[in-house]
């Protein structure tokens, strides 16, 4: 009967408006949630049987709450340099619990990047859960495998006791003075460094071996040409090699110049290794190499030989001395980079970033996180900024993308409904009431 129909499509209009509410009630207690995507309430017919020329049933309406998961959040400033928001598609992959492949915790889904370290220096949010990401071996690579969820860790910031490193590179520019007199005697490998002859230009450098320990390598030229090759110098470099505090030879060579004062390869002998063989006293064994760059060939972008003071131009030297664990930077790749008190640094973790095909049927779970359904589509692990993943933007938080202004909005509209579904319920009834009245 079409009054009965019409009490229980009011019934039903009473049950949505109710969830409407129930939406609204979420969204506006959210308001300051990070990350919290914001629920609507979608209307749809309920049609019981097709509707003719002169008859008609009603059947009443069903909602469906949708959250808008892919919707992007206002990304605001924070004071803490491990708090992230991601500005783009995807979600950080967080656990449960610390190691969920050994201790039966489950991955879940979050854009809520309050992240900060525990007791322990594990990277946690608010809501407890443990940030995972790919450790970064020492040669700065990343698991092969990345779409196992296995080969991720939870990242740790803590823990790491300090840095040395050891110098690899020494770049320099230096002007050898074409005025400078040759020196006329003869010349015997090793006269500067044991104090026979004094060198026409001096400059030392300080160099760090693998312990993180400084010593001092010293480059002096003397300029030996005469005759036909006057654009030659002899250059001795130096080093206290067995901590004795005594220079030791590392090498003698030869460094040439063109007449227009452009350093000549072809002429020059020294080498662009030194290799400083560190004795067992300084507890040392294996040699150290380090690149030298002192100029291109025919160029003057190094060594040179123009009528000038001889002088340092400019120098170069890689390597540091042991430094203690300072702070971390999060690049916008997700590169997780620890920084040392040294001026060094060291990449220790890269954050991953969860992509969905369809993130808004991802399903909701405790703590502002998700889970896949089959309507959101399996997981994809991408590196930040690659393949469509937002970048990770470090000491930001992403805000609740509520308005409060078209929630209560919204509030007033359902308000107004319920109490129309109702109605619809009293008017049945008092129709009904009449048909009754009309057998007595």
């Amino acid at each position: 009967m079409s009054l009965t129909a019409a009490m229980f499509s009011g019934v039903s209009g009473l049950a949505a408006q109710s969830t409407a509410m129930a939406t609204i009630s979420d969204n506006i207690s959210n308001t300051n949630t990070i990350g919290y995507k914001g629920t609507n309430a979608i209307f749809s017919t309920l049609v019981t049987e097709s509707a003719t020329d002169t008859t008609y049933s009603a059947g009443g309406v069903l909602v469906h709450p949708r959250a808008q998961i892919d919707q992007q959040g206002l990304i605001t400033a924070s004071d803490s340099t491990t708090h992230m928001a991601i500005a783009g598609d995807g979600f950080f992959v967080v656990s449960t619990t610390a190691d969920p492949t050994s201790s039966g915790g489950n991955y879940v889904y979050t854009r809520a990047g309050t992240f900060e370290p525990d007791a322990t220096g594990l990277l946690r949010n608010a809501q407890g859960y443990y940030l995972q990401g790919w450790e970064i071996d020492p040669d700065g690579n990343i698991p092969a495998n990345q779409s196992d969820l296995a080969a991720l860790s939870p990242v740790n910031i803590t823990g790491l006791t300090g840095n040395a490193e050891a110098t690899s590179t020494i770049n320099l520019k230096a002007n050898l003075s074409s005025d400078q007199t040759t020196y006329g005697a003869g010349y015997v490998a090793g006269d500067m460094t044991n104090g026979t002859v004094d060198p026409h230009f001096v400059r030392s450098f300080q160099v760090y071996d693998s312990m993180g320990s400084a010593h001092s390598i010293t480059f002096n030229f003397l300029r030996t040409g005469s005759g036909g090759t006057p654009n030659e110098w002899t250059v001795e470099i130096t080093s206290d090699i067995d901590g004795d505090g005594n220079e030791d030879m590392l090498s003698s060579d030869i460094v040439a110049f063109n007449s227009d004062g452009s350093l000549d390869a072809g002429s020059t002998t020294l080498s662009n290794t030194v290799t400083i063989p560190w004795t067992a006293a300084l507890g040392i064994d294996t040699p150290q190499a380090i690149t030298l760059n002192f100029g291109t060939d025919g160029q003057s972008d190094g060594f040179t030989q123009f009528a000038s003071n001889s002088e340092l131009v400019s120098s170069e030297v890689n390597g540091a001395l042991f430094g203690a664990f300072n702070s971390v930077f999060i690049d916008e790749e997700g590169t997780v980079i620890a920084k040392f008190d040294n001026g060094t640094s060291k990449e220790i973790y890269k954050i991953p970033v969860a992509t969905f095909a369809n993130p808004n049927g991802l399903t909701n779970r405790d703590g502002n996180a998700y889970d896949e359904t089959p309507e959101s589509g399996t997981f994809t692990l991408r590196e930040a900024t690659l393949g469509g993943a937002g970048k990770i933007i470090s000491s930001a938080t992403e805000a609740s993308t509520v308005d409060i202004a078209e929630e209560f909005t919204r509030m007033i509209i359902t308000q107004r409904s319920y109490s129309a579904a109702g109605k619809i319920i009293t008017t049945a009834d008092e129709m009904l009431e009449e048909l009754i009245r009309l057998k007595r």
